[in-house]
C-alpha cells in the first residue's frame, strides 16, 4: 500500500489528468457516475424497504449503507467522474499542478453530467417498478419516505450532513487510492461509505436520484397524498440540493484536499 504522502502525490496527478480530460469524454463519464450512483441508491431502497420492522433501525441503517458502497465501487474501479470525489482535485490546485480554471470546468460539467445520469436511472426505475403498476409498494412508500426525509431537513441541517457526507466519501477515494489491487481498493472504498449512509449524512449525486424519484412517485394518485408539502422542485432544489452541495465541497475540498496538501504535500519537492 502506498503511504500518506505517496498518496497525496498520487491524487494529485489523477487530478491533472482528470481537468485535461476532453469536454465530451468528461461529460459522459459524469453520466456514468451519476447512473453508478442511482444503482447504489436504488439498491439501498430495496434492501431497506421494510428491513427495520425485523431488525431495527439501526442495523437497517447499517446494511443500506453496506449495499450503497456499490456506486462508489463502481465508480472508482469501473472509470467514472463523480462530483463529490472530484473535489480532490483542489490538492492539484494548492500544488500549482492544475489550473483553477480547470477546477472549476471540471466541477461544472461533471455536476452536470452526474445530474443528467442520476435523473436517466430514476426515470428507468420509475419506469419499471412503479409507473404502470396499481396500488401502493412497500418499496414505493420507502422511496416516498426517503425522499420527504430529505426535503424536509432544515438548512444548517442539511449543509452539516452534506459537510460529513463528503469528508467520508473523500476518505473513501483516499484509502482506495492507497492500493494497487482490486480488493484493496474495495476494502478502502466500503467502510467510509457504508459509515456516511448509516449515519445518516447527505451526498448531492445521490439526492439526484432519491429525491426525483420521489418527485415522480407523486404523479401516481395512490401515492401523491402521502408526500411531504417540501417535495417539489424548489423543495428539493432550494431546500436539500444547494445546502447539500455546499457542504460537500467543504467537507471534501477543504477537510480532505486542502488539509491534506498543507500535511503532505506543501513545501515538498515535486
Amino acid at each position: 500500500m502506498k503511504s500518506p504522502p505517496e498518496i497525496a502525490k498520487a491524487i494529485c496527478d489523477t487530478g491533472c489528468k482528470k481537468v485535461q480530460l476532453p469536454l465530451g469524454k468528461m461529460f459522459v463519464l459524469a453520466v456514468f457516475a451519476g447512473v453508478y450512483i442511482g444503482f447504489g441508491s436504488q439498491l439501498m431502497t430495496v434492501v431497506t424497504q421494510d428491513l427495520k420492522n425485523y431488525l431495527g433501525l439501526g442495523f437497517a441503517q447499517f446494511l443500506g449503507g453496506a449495499v450503497f458502497t456499490v456506486g462508489l465501487m463502481l465508480v472508482v474501479i469501473g472509470g467514472a467522474e463523480l462530483f463529490t470525489g472530484n473535489n480532490l482535485i483542489m490538492i492539484s490546485c494548492c500544488n500549482k499542478m492544475a489550473p483553477w480554471k480547470g477546477l472549476l470546468k471540471n466541477w461544472i460539467v461533471v455536476y452536470v453530467g452526474n445530474f443528467v445520469g442520476s435523473l436517466l436511472l430514476a426515470s428507468i426505475a420509475f419506469a419499471g417498478f412503479y409507473y404502470s403498476t396499481t396500488g401502493t409498494s412497500a418499496l414505493g412508500l420507502r422511496a416516498l419516505s426517503i425522499a420527504n426525509a430529505k426535503v424536509d431537513l432544515g438548512f444548517i441541517d442539511a449543509l452539516a450532513r452534506g459537510i460529513g457526507c463528503n469528508w467520508l466519501v473523500c476518505l473513501a477515494v483516499w484509502l482506495a487510492t492507497s492500493s494497487d489491487d482490486t480488493i484493496g481498493k474495495i476494502g478502502g472504498i466500503f467502510f467510509p461509505i457504508m459509515a456516511f449512509v448509516a449515519m445518516g449524512f447527505e451526498h448531492s449525486i445521490a439526492n439526484v436520484y432519491f429525491i426525483p424519484m420521489g418527485l415522480l412517485l407523486t404523479t401516481l394518485p395512490q401515492y401523491a397524498p402521502q408526500a411531504s408539502a417540501n417535495l417539489t422542485w424548489s423543495g428539493f432544489l432550494v431546500n436539500n440540493l444547494l445546502p447539500v452541495t455546499i457542504g460537500n465541497i467543504i467537507g471534501g475540498a477543504f477537510f480532505v484536499g486542502v488539509l491534506y496538501w498543507y500535511v503532505y504535500v506543501k513545501g515538498q519537492k515535486q
